[in-house]
C-alpha cells in the first residue's frame, strides 16, 4: 500500500491540518480505515490519538482510492469537533479475551 499526498492544507479555525491523499493498493483489497491510518500516522510524524481518516474512496475498477484525513493539534480539539461515529470508526477495536482465558475462567468459578 503506497500513499500519495495531493494536497495538505492548514485550517485554523478548527486547529487541525487537512489532507487528501491518493491510496495505491495493486494486488491487494482495499485498504481498512485503521491501516490508514497506521501508515499515514507513520509518514506524518504524528501521534494516533490526534490523526482521524474521514472517508476512502475506492475508485472503480482501479486499485487506488482517494482518501481525507484530518490532523488535529490536540485531543480536545478531535472529540471537540469530530462527530462520534467518525471517531469510533478509527478507533482500535478492543480485544476480547482468548476462549482459552474464558473457558478457564468458567473453569475456576466451578
Amino acid at each position: 500500500m503506497e500513499i500519495e499526498f495531493i494536497e495538505e492544507k492548514e485550517n485554523k479555525v478548527f486547529n487541525r491540518k487537512e489532507i487528501k491523499f491518493y491510496v495505491d493498493y495493486e494486488g491487494e483489497s482495499t485498504p481498512k480505515v485503521l491501516d490508514i491510518k497506521s501508515k499515514l500516522v507513520a509518514l506524518l510524524n504524528t501521534k494516533k490519538e490526534l490523526i482521524v481518516v474521514d472517508n476512502v474512496q475506492p475508485h472503480y475498477g482501479e486499485p487506488r482510492a482517494l482518501g481525507y484525513a484530518k490532523v488535529y493539534d490536540t485531543v480536545d480539539d478531535l472529540e471537540y469537533i469530530e462527530t462520534q461515529h467518525v471517531i469510533a470508526k478509527n478507533e482500535e477495536p478492543e480485544e476480547e479475551p482468548a476462549e482459552e482465558e474464558a473457558e478457564e475462567a468458567e473453569a475456576d468459578e466451578e
